[in-house]
């Protein structure tokens, strides 16, 4: 070997290996790590620093107290090393001691905190920066600053709408100023909340608002599926100004929600949150027991004398006694099919996080709703309903360069439905209604009947010639339904400040898909009942069974059905946000959209045409000095359903405001009244969502409708009694058919006080016009008797206030007391009807009444005795009358009541006054919050309840039992007149006897809860109390029986952890 190039490689292999290690000892630090040695070797040990690391925890709020949630917290000299707020404003890091925190969040002024030792809960106080960038409002097709609208526009924090429901929508009612809703059912699955925009204005058209999410229209169902967690923002578009922007589509309001959006973090952020629910009814309707049923069914019998065979004594006695189940049955159908709770839950998963250039925001949420169906082991399938629904969104951001920018987002949504055939809410119905005595749900296996199950039933009915068993009809077969929604959506930004500082152009692009597959296994079922029996000598009762009705294929048979839609959403605009010389504020947005809808699978020509529209847009506002306000809106839309010519309107708006609290000589107020805003608009919006009498979208109803098939014909003649060969009109042609036009007044004012006292009060006004009706003035004799008719003849006038007022108190850095309250009165009357000047009974007449009005007889008490009813005017309602029945006024005094005495009462079955209000209050790591809602001047109309009835057996409300007119209880003012085993017109029709005021106070939410670090735990409740004059179900419900499936009480727990 040569010794002097081994002499080299040597020296060269001990640079190398210097080098190396120089460099990993040049990057230790990083790791936290140092080089220390002890000869011969060298050892690594942990730096000082990183063993002096301590954990920060604490709370950020704004200057007037409140939680602020995404606030960007990082170590001074290492911006890597970050973390940001929770949904509840609070943050934990781990950093070196001595160090210095950044807090900084957009519109405030950045803030430093120096770490000296560890702290717990310390509470940083960001203050707004009056010279930089205000709060930013989500508008139509747009942003704007909150300071500077002059429209009706209302937010919510998307923390207030995390309740314990699957619906967003049943989180509404009381929060909104504006905003009417109510649930009228809590079926699994069917349980969201009808709602309303400053309630409804139209008798024939949609009355809901216009839904927007991420910028594209979206329905209920897609509103319902988002979590909280996933909104950014949440904004409600009340007034014209507000909505003209959307023309056709605007004029029932507009419901905006946009989804959160990645940040810039070290470390991506990550929320969970498991909620765990019992649900149970608010309200079970109580019925008698089998005793009681056959001694009020015999009463009712015999008071009338109909003839009806009488329940036997023995078959009383042997049903009070349980002598044997089978043949004296004493069913509680209700308790044998429904359990006394049921569960649901909801976990949410989602993470955000990014860098500089591009940032996500990913959700994902799990809900499981369960029916109270119990399960029977007769099936090889759960009887129960189950409701499961998937819901996913993914939002990924990208800063292409340092002009262009865009984002796509996905929303996925998947709902697993599987329960009886029936819906719930029959099923329901079926078995609190059913008669508790006249069959068992079930007999023992005989051999004489050996195909199947042997349900229990009589013969006399209307199903199979015999009478409802609910417990069979629930077991006659199962459904699966699997709905899939699928919504894409690209948008792009570029600033054109080459062009002009200030100017953008935007575009957007979004595809929607739902399917829908659903499977239908049916059986029949055979029912049958006890022909006769007897008694053995061991004391053990002996049946017979016979077969009710004729046999039914109990072999469960398929059917599969598919249905869905597809929509397309395109929209491109340019946008100009600038300032001049710091007072002269000009916003400006142009904007160009389309839509493209198509249903998958057609049942008809006119289904499988696609619906369109299109829009050109614009807005331009303008503020001076921050003080005076202007802005004009306007919306030139059109639709394909409608004429050539006449597709297209025009929708303008105009809007003023004034910020007095601006002005220099208002400043040495401004400790009391720190805020202080008038404003007022004028415009018209448009709906051209037209539905025909039987609630089914009109689709190019301007065009006539002709039948040639058969051989037609048509009738004439005031008798009707001349018929002339031709062809059928069933739609006679008008060209002139139109949009509903929609003109909108409102004033506002705006108050704060001490800086922390928030009022808004709003009034407005309304005139819809060009209501599309059928016709109702035009005389059959002209022919026209089975021709429909239709125009844009009816009007409605509406007015009302919306208030909000919102409180908030710090009392010190860890005690914090929020108060908050709304109230919302919609009311309306119908001032145009096509109803004709002759009609005879003026008192029928929906002009000059709310919309939704109750229509019934006018209600006196009930008749003494018969020599009354022979005195008194002939009421020809139905049914004979005696003693105990309902006593009617003649309202038009010509000594007959028909259906021409009828007149409007109550109130309209929509609330007119919504309202809600509940406190916060927060200390330290606790946290209490309780929200109480209600709702006024809304009526309901009892029917359907009643016992009995020709052709059903029909159980016996508890409240009927107690106190019904008869001969030793001959009270004219009972709760229910003489009692009738046939059906009895005259005692069942509408009429204020079954008006109810339905106005009610719910404790609509509580929760309680307790955040240790990165967790929080607590417990929240859902209907908890209801306080109502009406006491028989849960008055939100409205009308009807009440034996739908009942709205459901919520006991929650759940848990809530952030990880960064």
């Amino acid at each position: 070997m040569n010794y002097t190039n081994q002499s080299k490689f040597i020296s060269f292999s001990t640079w190398v290996r210097t080098c190396l290690i120089g460099s990993v000892i040049a990057i230790l630090p990083s790791f936290g790590l140092a080089r220390e040695e002890y000869s011969p070797h060298s050892y690594l040990r942990e730096i000082e620093q990183k063993q002096q690391e301590i954990t920060v925890t604490g709370i950020v709020k704004n200057d007037a107290g409140e939680p602020m949630v995404g606030v960007s917290i990082s170590l001074k000299d290492n911006p890597r090393k970050k973390t940001s707020t929770d949904a509840n404003g609070r943050f934990i890091i781990d950093v070196p001691k001595n160090s210095v925190l950044d807090f900084s969040y957009v519109g405030y002024l950045q803030q430093e905190y120096t770490v000296s030792e560890e702290k717990q809960d310390i509470v940083i106080t960001l203050l707004e920066d009056e010279e930089g960038i205000e709060e930013v409002v989500v508008t139509g097709l747009g942003v704007q600053k909150k300071s500077t609208l002059v429209g009706s526009i209302t937010t919510v924090k998307p923390e207030d709408l995390r309740v314990p429901t699957a619906n967003l929508s049943n989180a509404l009612a009381g929060r909104l100023a504006g905003v009417v809703a109510f649930q009228r059912t809590g079926e699994p699955g069917a349980d969201g909340s009808n709602f309303y925009i400053r309630g409804i204005s139209t008798f024939s058209g949609v009355n809901s608002p216009l839904i927007i999410i991420d910028g594209v229209p979206a329905s209920t169902n897609d509103l319902n599926a988002i979590a909280p967690e996933a909104i950014e923002s949440f904004s409600i578009l009340k007034d014209a100004n507000a909505t003209a922007i959307y023309g056709t589509r605007g004029a029932n309001g507009v419901m905006i929600v946009t989804t959160k959006r990645g940040r810039n973090l070290d470390k991506a952020k990550i929320n969970m949150r498991f909620d765990n629910g019992i649900t149970t009814p608010t309200f079970v309707p109580q019925f008698v027991d089998g005793t009681r049923f056959m001694e009020l069914f015999n009463e009712a019998v015999s008071g009338r004398g109909t003839g009806e065979v009488l329940y036997t004594s023995s078959k009383i006695e042997g049903t009070r006694n349980n002598l044997d189940p089978l043949i004296f049955p004493n069913v509680n159908w209700y308790n044998e099919m429904f359990k006394q709770h049921a569960q649901s839950r909801t976990v949410n998963v989602n993470v955000q996080g990014g860098g500089p250039r591009v940032d996500y925001f990913m959700s994902g949420t799990f809900n499981n709703d369960n029916g109270m169906l119990r399960n029977s082991e007769l099936n090889t399938y759960n009887s129960n309903l189950k409701v499961n629904r998937y819901t996913f969104q993914n939002n990924i951001f990208s800063q292409i360069t340092s002009s262009t920018k865009a984002s796509l987002k996905l929303n996925t949504q998947l709902r697993d439905l599987k329960g009886p055939n029936d819906n719930i809410s029959d099923i329901f119905t079926n078995a609190i209604n059913a008669n508790p005595v006249d069959f068992p749900l079930l007999f023992p296996n005989d051999e004489k009947f050996p195909e199947g199950y042997l349900f229990g039933g009589k013969t006399g009915g209307r199903i199979n010639n015999g009478f409802l068993n609910p417990y069979a009809k629930m077991m006659s077969g199962y459904r699966s339904r699997f709905e899939s929604t699928l919504m894409a959506i690209l948008d792009v930004d570029q600033k054109l400040d080459i062009i002009t500082k200030g100017l953008n152009f935007r575009a957007l692009a979004s595809f929607k898909n739902l399917s829908i597959t659903q499977t239908n296994r049916s059986r029949g079922v055979n029912n049958f009942e006890i022909l006769n029996y007897k008694l053995d000598p061991e004391g053990k009762y002996k049946y017979e069974l016979g077969r009710v009705g004729t046999v039914l294929n109990e072999t469960l048979e398929t059917t599969n059905t598919t249905a869905g839609d597809r929509s397309m959403y395109m929209e491109a605009g340019l946008n100009y946000n600038r300032t001049f010389y710091d007072k002269h504020d000009v916003n400006g947005v142009m904007v160009y959209y389309q839509t493209d809808y198509n249903v998958n699978s057609p049942s008809d020509l006119i289904t499988s045409l696609p619906r369109r529209t299109q829009s050109y847009s614009g807005r331009f506002s303008y503020a001076y000095d921050s003080k005076y306000l202007a802005q004009f809106t306007m919306g030139y839309n059109g639709s394909e359903n409608f004429i050539k010519g006449k597709k297209f309107g025009f929708f303008p708006s105009l809007g003023l405001g004034y910020i007095v609290s601006n002005e220099p000589f208002f400043q040495p107020l401004t400790p009391v009244v720190h805020n202080l805003k008038l404003r007022g608009s004028w415009g018209r919006a448009g709906n051209d969502q037209i539905l025909q009498p039987d609630g089914t979208p009109a689709r190019f109803i301007y065009l006539s409708d002709i039948n040639l098939t058969g051989a037609p014909s048509f009738t004439t003649g005031i008798s009707q009694d001349y018929t002339l060969n031709g062809p059928i009109y069933n739609r006679f042609e008008n060209q002139n058919i139109t949009w509903e036009i929609s003109e909108q007044y409102n004033l506002a004012l705006e108050l704060g006080l001490f800086r922390s006292i928030n009022l808004v009060i709003e009034g407005y006004k309304e005139n819809r016009s060009n209501i599309f009706l059928s016709r109702q003035t035009i005389p059959d004799y002209l022919g026209t008797s089975g021709t429909t008719i239709y125009g844009n003849l009816g009007s409605v006038k509406a007015k009302g206030i919306d208030i909000s007022l919102d409180y908030f108190k710090s009392f010190n850095d860890h005690t914090n007391l929020t108060i908050k309250g709304t109230m919302t009165y919609a009311s309306n009357i119908v001032t145009s009807y096509d109803e004709p000047e002759f009609m005879r009974a003026k008192n029928l007449k929906q002009e000059g009444h709310p919309i939704n009005t109750l229509l019934g007889y006018d209600a006196e008490r009930l008749f003494i005795d018969h020599a009354e009813v022979l005195a008194s005017p002939l009421q020809q309602i139905g049914g004979f009358i005696t003693a105990g029945d309902i006593k009617y006024r003649d309202f038009n005094g010509d000594r007959i009541v028909n259906s021409d005495d009828r007149i409007r009462m109550g109130y309209p079955t929509t609330p007119e006054i919504v309202y809600g209000f509940g406190p916060s209050f927060q200390y330290k790591r606790f946290d209490i919050s309780m929200f109480f809602q209600g709702a006024a001047r809304s009526s309901l109309m009892m029917n359907g309840f009643h016992p009995f009835g020709t052709s059903d057996q029909r159980n016996v409300l508890q409240f009927i039992a107690d106190d019904h007119w008869s001969p030793s209880n001959p009270n004219i003012y009972a709760a229910y007149p003489r009692l009738s085993k046939l059906d009895n017109p005259n005692n069942t029709a509408a009429s204020n006897y079954w008006l109810r005021d339905a106005g009610f106070l719910k404790l609509k939410n509580m929760e309680m809860g307790y955040t240790y670090k990165f967790l929080r735990f607590y417990a929240s409740g859902q209907n908890l109390l209801i306080f109502s004059k009406f006491k028989l179900w849960d008055p939100e419900e409205g009308g009807g029986a009440g034996l739908k499936y009942p709205t459901q009480r919520v006991i929650n727990m759940g848990i809530q952890m952030t990880f960064n």
